[in-house]
């Protein structure tokens, strides 16, 4: 199949939507593992699902997929240095961040906005990334605050 859309004119349009930012995290063999996500949405309130999208290439996803619960934690906008910390490959990405396990057995952030305890429902492929659909089994929020926002390559706040 021809490719018809340039991948950087691609990554431009869809960076002008902005997008909320989370940390998708499991204990796996006992330790914390986790990733920054900004591809995440609800997707069903009956039965209640969300929805992630994962590269292929993550790391840190099969341990997440194998102990089949996680936690995807909603970043706050004081949370920048998280979000970096979660953004990079390589090991022990949760050793200057403070989080606890939660009473499901998945990684809380500690200060964040919200946490949606998910287990795994399904898998799919989509192109280079999987559709992860989860059920949601328990979630509370925090005190109110603003969310870390994503546009355009950069960490944005917005005023609500």
């Amino acid at each position: 199949m021809e490719r018809l859309i340039d991948p950087a004119a691609f990554r431009d349009v869809l960076g002008r939507f902005a997008s909320g930012i989370t940390v998708v995290a499991a204990l796996t063999d006992g330790r914390p593992t986790g990733f920054a996500c900004q591809s995440f949405a609800s997707l069903s309130l009956d039965p209640p699902l969300v929805m992630l999208a994962v590269g292929r290439a993550s790391t840190s996803w099969p341990g997440i997929e194998r102990a089949g619960r996680f936690c995807v934690n909603i970043l706050a906008e004081d949370q920048r240095a998280t979000c970096a910390a979660l953004g990079r490959s390589g090991p022990d990405k949760f050793a200057s961040v403070p989080w606890h396990e939660s009473e499901h057995g998945t990684v809380r952030v500690d200060g964040a906005l919200a946490h949606v305890e998910c287990a795994v429902d399904s898998v799919h492929e989509a192109g280079d990334h999987h559709l992860v659909i989860a059920r949601v089994v328990a979630l509370d929020a925090g005190e109110d605050g603003r969310p870390l926002l994503y546009y355009r390559s950069r960490y944005a706040v917005g005023a609500f």
